[in-house]
C-alpha cells in the first residue's frame, strides 16, 4: 500500500518524506486555505508542495463546470510532471475527466460516497477514485464498506484506476484499508504519526532505557 500524506503544510511533507512515508500528497482548497492563509499565494505553495515529492500530488480545481475545469487543470499541471488533477465526482467533472485522459494527463475523482460513483469515474478514464470513509462514518454508514465494493468492482472488470482511501480518521482506518487492498491511504500527519503509537511500546522503551541507565 502507498502512503499520500493529506496535507498543505510543507513541513509536515517534509517530514513525512524523510521519513519514507510519503509516496505522494493530496491537498484541496481548504487544506491550502489552511496552510497559506487567506488571500495568500496558493500556488507558490502547490508549486512547493510540487517539488518537494517525487510522487503524485493530487490538486483541485475550484470550478465546477468542465470547461473552466479543463482550463485550470492546464494551468496546474505546468506546476509540475506529478501533478494528479483532482475532480469533483460530477457530471461536468465526468466530462473533464473524460478530456483530460484523452489528453494524458492524470486525474483523481474526488468526493466519492458510492460505489457506482466509482465506476462512472473509472469508466471516464480516472487515474484514481477517492472514497471518503471518515464522512460516511459521521452518518451512520460503515465507510470501509464502500472501498470494499470499490475495490471488488474495479479488480471483477479490470480496470486500472486505484482507490485512494481518503477521509481518514484514524489508524483503524489505514488498517482496514490495508486489509482490504486498498491501492492507497491518504493519511492526516497527525495519524500517520499515531500508526506508530502503543503502550507496550512505549513501555517497554521505558524499561529499557532505565536499565541502560543502570548500565551506565
Amino acid at each position: 500500500m502507498q502512503f499520500f500524506i493529506d496535507t498543505a503544510d510543507l513541513e509536515e511533507i517534509r517530514q513525512a518524506r524523510d521519513m519514507g512515508l510519503a509516496d505522494g500528497v493530496t491537498t484541496n482548497p481548504s487544506l491550502l486555505a489552511q496552510a497559506c492563509g487567506a488571500g495568500s499565494d496558493w500556488r507558490a505553495q502547490a508549486a512547493e508542495i510540487v517539488a518537494l515529492v517525487d510522487g503524485p500530488v493530487s490538486l483541485e480545481v475550484f470550478a465546477t463546470e468542465a470547461e473552466a475545469m479543463l482550463a485550470e487543470a492546464r494551468e496546474l499541471v505546468r506546476l509540475g510532471p506529478n501533478v494528479v488533477v483532482k475532480i469533483p465526482a460530477t457530471a461536468q467533472g465526468l466530462l473533464a475527466v473524460r478530456r483530460l485522459a484523452q489528453s494524458g494527463i492524470r486525474t483523481n475523482v474526488t468526493l466519492v460516497f458510492s460505489p457506482l460513483q466509482a465506476l462512472l469515474a473509472a469508466k471516464a478514464g480516472a487515474s484514481y477514485v477517492s472514497p471518503f470513509v471518515g464522512r460516511l462514518d459521521d452518518v451512520g454508514h460503515r465507510g470501509m464498506q464502500l472501498v470494499e465494493e470499490i475495490l471488488t468492482i474495479f479488480r471483477q472488470y479490470g480496470f486500472t484506476t486505484e482507490v485512494i482511501v481518503a477521509s481518514i480518521r484514524s489508524p483503524e482506518h489505514v488498517r482496514e484499508a490495508a486489509l482490504a487492498g486498498a491501492h492507497v491511504s491518504t493519511i492526516p500527519y497527525k495519524v500517520l504519526l499515531g500508526l506508530l503509537r502503543h503502550p507496550l511500546t512505549e513501555q517497554g522503551l521505558d524499561r529499557f532505557l532505565k536499565d541502560a541507565a543502570k548500565l551506565g
